[in-house]
């Protein structure tokens, strides 16, 4: 009996080695987990039981008890190395077998499968295009493919518009002095303007008498007005006369413009003459009629033009002015030829002239006052709009488009509340081109042409947005177009009157976009784009992947869109124990583990995916290493055992 006994220790002892011999060999394999030997003593037993006094029969291995504590997690560069941080299994399938590992290598085959080492497929829950989970455990799979364009349909655009931004835009009406007496040729020294009284109205009703005097040159006039003693009006002044070329003949006389000795023979020797000498003739400058051959002469600042002719030859010129008959000057220097300038006005909003005391200069009629508008909206000159920005949209080719957002402070309509002092007009250019929906109002072709997108904004006195105040924002005239400005082939608008509305439909039709403004602002501080973001996209390679702690995997595309593709499944055990390992450091469920419970990571009890790591061995080396010198004595306790039997049978043979 003592034979079997040691025969039965050395027979543990040896299991014990191999056990750990094993967790040796395996000390660098990824996702290992180590196994320890559990052992047993023997006794015999008897129908009626065993007795007090009994001596045991050896012992036995009771079970090979695995330890699936955390291994230590190390990282890598390789975003499809996984590990598990906390309970669970990754799931494989190999044809349809599944085994659950903690190892996790993994790559993509041929097909885009995730695999383990071993080909198994990785499993998990796929999503559709839109991201969304299936809930059903399946293969999980790399889309390779390119990401399809989607177009533009919305852009959100937040943005802080500066108060304190004046109104570019400046209304009111102009007036020329276009009296009986203006630009006409006087015979002598003065223009011929009288004295007179005209008065300037402001807004508020406030009157104000401004007299010119008599003789006045249209430049002195033009300062009198423009200067901050007459508010709201500002002015400019020219002079123009003509000489006439027919009968044209000053042999053996001089002529003088402005006391200035003229050079020349010819009206083209006096056009070049005045022409090449500013200083003498200041501010004037020559031209010829191309028609007539007249010599025609402009002041461009409104002093009067002054002509003088002597010799006594009997020489004669004809000057007319800007208006009324042609004054004859010959040259007996008696008397000199005056011709006065015009004067223009420009009238700020609200302003007028009324009650002259002359109708030689002015004539205040209301059809002579004509409405202009200064620095009105152009997307070419920047003086005419406060703040602008830009963003890159696609049409649904996934060609990309630049859309211009321009922003114009208003000012309050006439009588209206305070609160419209708050107004903003945003203009919104595709490509440098207009994408306003075409006015019908107009007569063909101009009919079908875009008009230029204009919406309101409102925002209260708080600065928030006001979203009654605020129109709906609806590009629905925008035509993708080439390089060459040619329709590009991706898919066109449609307009509000062929049933373009808000909001836009899902799939889209058209190229039609919505552009919202929500979250904008108008405070006292300078403009920025808080929020400029679309929801479009151009064509997408895949160029990464990403799988975060929850086990989601994400597509990374070229184009800066990403997709989920799906969510790695974990598998979890009620008793693990009971699990039998298959090799390739795999585990297959039995009965004594109880079937797998499959979920998303981090539900439940279920750990969390690390990506671009690995869990390594949980194998201590220095406690193996413990563990084989135990092992070792106990194999050579046990043999001595079996020697010490020997001796002992021997020496009762020899008697």
């Amino acid at each position: 009996m003592t034979f079997n006994i040691a025969l039965s220790g050395l027979a543990a002892a040896s299991k014990e080695l191999a056990i750990t011999g094993n967790n040796i060999a395996n000390a660098s394999t990824t996702g290992f987990k180590a196994s320890r030997a559990e052992f047993a003593d023997v006794y015999a037993s008897s129908l009626l039981g065993s007795g007090g006094n009994q001596v045991g029969g050896g012992v036995k291995l009771a079970n090979i008890a695995q330890q699936f504590g955390q291994g230590t997690i190390t990282f890598t560069n390789n975003a499809l190395d996984l590990a598990i941080d906390g309970n669970g299994f990754f799931v494989l399938s190999d044809n349809g077998t599944r085994t659950y590992t903690r190892a996790g290598a993994f790559g993509v085959d041929h097909e885009g499968y995730i695999v383990a080492s071993n080909g198994a497929r990785v499993q998990g829950f796929a999503a559709n295009e839109q991201g969304t989970l299936s809930g059903v455990v399946s293969d999980m799979q790399i889309n390779t493919s390119r990401l399809a364009p989607v177009r533009t349909t919305l852009v959100e655009a937040a943005v802080n518009l500066d108060a304190r931004e004046p109104v570019l835009m400046q209304i009111g009406t102009t007036i020329s002095t276009l009296g009986s007496g203006v630009g006409v040729a006087q015979l002598g020294a003065g223009n011929g303007y009288a004295q007179q009284t005209v008065e300037v109205v402001q807004p508020d009703g406030t009157v104000q008498e401004v007299t010119i005097e008599a003789d006045a040159t249209a430049a002195e006039i033009a300062n009198m007005f423009s200067s901050t003693t007459v508010p709201g009006v500002s002015a400019t002044a020219s002079s123009s006369a003509r000489i006439a070329a027919a009968g044209f003949d000053i042999s053996g006389s001089s002529l003088s413009i402005n006391g200035v000795a003229i050079t020349g023979s010819t009206l083209e020797e006096i056009a070049d003459f005045i022409n090449s000498n500013p200083p003498g003739l200041g501010t004037v400058s020559a031209s010829i009629d191309d028609t007539t051959g007249d010599l025609l002469l402009t002041d461009l600042v409104g002093n009067d033009l002054v002509f003088e002719l002597e010799g006594g030859n009997g020489r004669s010129i004809s000057i007319t002015g800007a208006q009324g008959a042609a004054q004859v000057l010959d040259d007996s220097g008696a008397n000199p030829v005056t011709v006065g300038g015009t004067v223009n006005f420009t009238l700020d909003e609200g302003v007028t002239l009324a009650n002259n005391s002359s109708a030689d200069l002015f004539d205040l009629a209301p059809v002579n006052f004509t409405a202009f508008q200064h620095n009105a909206f152009d997307p070419s000159d920047q003086e005419t709009y406060n703040s602008a920005t830009s963003l890159t949209i696609y049409d649904s080719l996934g060609n990309p488009h630049v859309m211009s957002l321009y922003f114009v402070k208003e000012r309050p309509d006439a009588g209206a509340p305070a609160s419209q002092g708050n107004r903003w007009s945003l203009y919104v250019q595709i490509d440098g081109r207009d994408v306003g929906d075409p006015d019908p109002n107009l007569p063909p072709p101009q009919n079908t042409e875009p008009t230029r997108a204009r919406f309101n904004l409102l925002f209260n006195q708080d600065g928030s947005l006001n979203p009654a105040g605020t129109d709906p924002m609806l590009i629905s005239n925008w035509t993708p177009l080439d390089e060459n400005g040619q329709p590009n082939g991706a898919a066109g608008p449609q307009n509000v009157l062929a049933g373009g509305a808000l909001p836009i439909p899902d799939p889209p039709t058209s190229s039609n976009l919505e552009l919202r403004v929500t979250g904008s602002t108008q405070t006292g501080s300078v403009f920025s784009a808080d929020r400029l973001v679309e929801n479009g996209s151009t064509v997408g390679e895949l160029s990464g992947l990403s799988i975060d702690e929850s086990g989601l995997v994400s597509a990374r595309f070229t184009n800066g869109e990403s997709q989920v593709l799906g969510q790695i499944a974990i598998a979890d055990f009620e008793n693990v124990q009971g699990l039998a390992p298959v090799g390739d450091t795999a585990w297959i469920e039995t009965g004594a583990s109880g079937g797998a419970t499959i979920s998303a990571p981090g539900a439940g009890t279920n750990g969390s995916i690390v990506s671009g790591a690995l869990e390594d061995s949980n194998v201590d080396l220095s406690e193996q290493l413990v563990q084989l010198i135990i092992a070792q004595r106990n194999f050579q306790a046990n043999a001595r055992a079996i020697s010490t039997a020997d001796e002992i049978n021997q020496t009762i043979i020899n008697l």
